[in-house]
């Protein structure tokens, strides 16, 4: 017996290729240096440079202290959404039964139910380790704010590298946590195929647009180009 139809395969194959091509699009081409989040690591060297200037650094501290714990607040609140997708997994058979009763004409396999909840959990997973990793370059950047030289020797070879050195830490803590928001923003369209393949097709296009417009179409884009 087969686990997945025709249509199975090709809806998770569309959504995995679509994560993929969107992802790289973003961080590895011309165009994508024209994104919301390219155009704010422009601001993580402006903001580096000026704090290099500044006597007192105690707000520059602070906002990052927010920056962290905005990151521990997603990594946490991913631990829980994997603990619920393994609750799913746990209880397949109530789950099948109370899905059974409802007027969608959903009547997936104990064994297809359960591959859907892996797949939930693995991208869980992932998100997990983009923000612990992200975490962990936030407070690597802070440290190496409290090792930036004093605003006098701003001017000096040495000053320079620490702030090139500490932008580049900052963006790629950045980035992790971008790719972790990526990975609940797909989680949520993966949702539809426990529905069916042709929700998860539809949801995972709605997915993508909607981060497509905020990248490069959103308010916040416009105002971070005027």
């Amino acid at each position: 017996m087969h686990l997945f139809g025709t249509i199975d395969v090709v809806a998770i194959g569309v959504f995995v290729l679509a994560w993929t091509i969107y992802a790289t699009a973003l961080e590895r081409t011309p165009h994508g240096k024209n994104s919301l989040n390219a155009r704010m690591n422009l601001y993580r060297e402006v903001w580096m440079r000026r704090m290099l200037d500044r006597e007192m650094r105690m707000v520059d501290m602070q906002i990052m202290a927010s920056l962290q714990n905005g990151t521990a607040f997603f990594a946490s609140t991913t631990l829980l959404a994997i603990g619920g997708a393994l609750t799913l997994l746990r209880a397949t058979d109530e789950v099948l039964n109370v899905i059974a009763t409802l007027p969608f004409g959903i009547k997936p396999t104990p064994a297809l139910w359960e591959i859907k909840c892996i797949g939930l959990v693995l991208i869980f997973v992932y998100a997990f380790f983009k923000f612990a990793w992200s975490y962990r370059l936030f407070n690597y950047v802070s440290i190496l704010l409290g090792a930036t030289p004093f605003a006098e020797k701003s001017d000096t070879p040495e000053a320079q590298a620490h702030v090139m050195r500490t932008t580049r830490l900052f963006q790629s803590a950045g980035r992790h946590f971008n790719r972790g928001q990526r990975a609940f923003f797909f989680a949520l369209g993966y949702l539809g195929w426990f529905i069916s393949p042709w929700v998860l097709l539809a949801t995972t296009l709605a997915v993508v647009i909607v981060m497509w417009r905020r990248q490069f179409a959103s308010d916040a884009w416009r105002a971070m180009t005027s």
